[in-house]
């Protein structure tokens, strides 16, 4: 389905959002991919919305995304006698391992390894950082707090414990059987929570055995902290702002998302900023006008995705809040601001010869008649190459793999196209016209620039560059062997 837009837009499923016509509105009105949140729902019904967006795909002969985003540990207290408690500022609060009923001086905490990690002066946050507690002395089974910012504790609510780095791994064993579940199912994207460390994404890594790519969720001040290393061993970024929002200084967030943004593109690897974006059309058909405008920053700031959650998950405006995701985006993509910006914050560094063809091609397409880019791409990084240099011009990613489709569709601008393995460049040359013909990017009498990589079928091969007319007779009388 041909977008007039190049971020991309991702639609989170749910109860408001699970059936075959609602999740095909969704994606006519501009879903590109869509989250399965491993929080909610059986493997049955997960494999429900899978299947359904697979025979949209059929239907559509779009490619669509599928991201599985795992729960990742949850670390909640535990029960009240009275189900709840009011913590008044000032007063001692004990958290321990001892599972009676909490009261109003102390409740259980089910995880020794936070009192493992522990000191004095340590932030604990509850409930979305609405109770912050505040470590006065700790042992392997306790810690004695005082209450700095009060209000009501009740049943299981959640800790974040934004000071220390946690020894605790970022795949639980729900994780783990939820990840085998949907790599064996085939979707194209694996969103990892609580990533504190290079080392959690490569245990992800492991797991998957190249059957997903992986996506980072930057959460906490930790991942922050080692955001280069996370991202040299990441497929792509998610910038999940509600827990950075949570265990950082709210003023902070901003700052670190457009920093985040631009390293990913750096990189040349997606990202995707999320979280609370159109927050108030849970309820309402209509945004706010800060919504809005979050949206719009994070698409000036270069973001190659944007997301909803609860919008189109729970939402009682599932359909209002994409189609206003597609509106805004591609109103911001009108204004001349936008692209001054883009191109002002492209990368400089070039250091290989794919680097360098990708860059001439964007240079032909921005100073001639040039309506498309079209790539050859085995893994996808020749893609993702040309998507980091934002052309003015739509993408088309052709590959004979619709893993590699699937991957791509989270890239800013990138059209995917499955098609036939090739072995000779003029084919190529035949198909990639013919894809920005069928796929309405061109005319017969047009121009597209076509970027391969020989020999064909080679990962990192990228070193040919052809400008193309889209007429075919034409392709053979200039090169008739």
């Amino acid at each position: 389905m041909k977008r007039t837009r190049n971020v991309k837009v991702v639609a989170t499923l749910g109860p408001a959002s699970d059936t075959h016509e609602m999740i095909s509105a969704l994606h006519a009105a501009g879903a590109d991919v869509f989250r399965l949140n491993m929080s909610h729902g059986s493997h049955d019904e997960i494999r429900v919305k899978h299947d359904i967006i697979r025979q949209i795909e059929k239907e559509t002969g779009s490619t669509i995304g599928i991201l599985a985003d795992l729960q990742g540990p949850k670390l909640r207290v535990g029960v009240f006698a009275g189900d709840s408690e009011l913590l008044v500022e000032g007063a001692p609060f004990r958290l321990d391992l001892d599972e009676a009923e909490g009261n109003a001086s102390r409740v259980c905490l089910p995880h020794p390894e936070i009192f493992a990690a522990l000191e004095p002066g340590a932030s604990l946050l509850v409930n979305d950082g609405k109770i912050r507690l505040k470590v006065k002395d700790c042992g392997p089974d306790f810690a004695n707090c005082e209450v700095v910012i009060g209000g009501v504790i009740s049943n299981r609510k959640g800790v974040n414990v934004p000071d220390v780095v946690l020894p605790l791994a970022a795949l639980s064993e729900k994780d783990r059987a939820d990840l085998e579940f949907v790599c064996d199912l085939g979707v194209d994207w694996l969103a990892l929570s609580f990533v504190q460390r290079p080392e959690d994404v490569l245990e992800a890594r492991k797991l998957a055995k190249g059957r997903a790519a992986l996506l980072s969720k930057i959460e906490k001040p930790s991942a922050v902290a080692r955001f280069e290393d996370i991202l040299e061993v990441s497929d792509g970024i998610m910038v999940a702002r509600g827990d950075l929002g949570v265990e950082l200084p709210i003023q902070n967030v901003p700052p670190i998302q457009k920093r985040l943004v631009r390293k990913c593109r750096a990189a040349a690897k997606p990202v995707i900023v999320a979280t609370q974006m159109l927050e108030s059309m849970i309820e309402s058909p209509m945004p706010t006008r800060a919504e809005v405008s979050d949206v719009a920053t994070a698409i000036y700031e270069g973001a190659d995705a944007v997301m909803l959650s609860a919008e189109s998950a729970a939402g009682s405006y599932p359909i209002d809040a994409v189609r206003t995701m597609d509106n805004v985006a591609t109103e911001v993509e009108l204004d001349p601001t936008y692209t001054q910006i883009i191109e002002a914050s492209r990368a400089a560094d070039r250091m290989t010869v794919a680097d360098g063809i990708v860059a001439a091609a964007r240079e032909i397409a921005e100073t001639t008649n040039i309506k498309a880019i079209c790539c050859f791409t085995q893994s996808g990084t020749t893609g993702l190459l040309i998507a980091r240099e934002r052309p003015r011009v739509p993408i088309i990613a052709l590959t004979p793999l619709a893993k590699t489709a699937g991957r791509l569709t989270l890239s800013w601008g990138t059209n995917c196209v499955v098609t036939e393995r090739l072995d000779r460049f003029k084919k190529a040359v035949v198909s990639a016209v013919r894809a920005a013909r069928d796929e309405g990017y061109a005319e017969p009498e047009d121009m597209v620039v076509v970027v391969a990589g020989v020999p064909f079928n080679v990962e990192g091969s990228t070193n040919i560059l052809r400008v193309a007319p889209c007429d075919e007779s034409l392709i053979f009388s200039a090169d008739p062997d």
